[in-house]
């Protein structure tokens, strides 16, 4: 199974826009390291009392687990991407089989076909 031009250029633009959404929502939680490689959650310092001190610590490690997903998930669509610019996107990684066409229209940046995913 290959994919059509029209399919590829879709799915690109499918992960094009997954990754200026996840960008977004690291944004919102996290700071870019100074080489532009790296989020790091941010912790709001809200004051000096015990409340407070709890709250940051709290929605900290929210954030942590949060930019770890994210991150994650922005990793892979890059990956995709750059799979594309050299076309191996839409081949598995694990047994080097395609990727059903249905699989990567549900999950563009699937690195696994269904057999070796499960």
């Amino acid at each position: 199974m290959s994919l059509t031009k029209n399919e590829l250029k879709n799915l690109k633009e499918k992960l094009s826009g997954e990754k200026i959404r996840l960008k977004k929502e690291l944004e919102k939680i996290a700071n870019l390291d100074a080489n532009n490689n790296n989020y790091k959650a941010k912790f709001e310092d809200m004051g000096s009392h015990k409340d407070e001190n709890a709250t940051e610590v709290e929605g900290y490690i929210g954030n942590v687990a949060v930019e770890k997903t994210l991150e994650d998930q922005l990793r892979a669509v890059k990956n995709s991407l750059a799979k594309i610019k050299d076309g191996k996107y839409g081949i598995c990684e694990e047994c080097g089989g395609p990727i059903r066409k249905e699989r990567l229209e549900i999950n563009p940046s699937a690195r696994r076909c269904m057999k070796c995913a499960s």
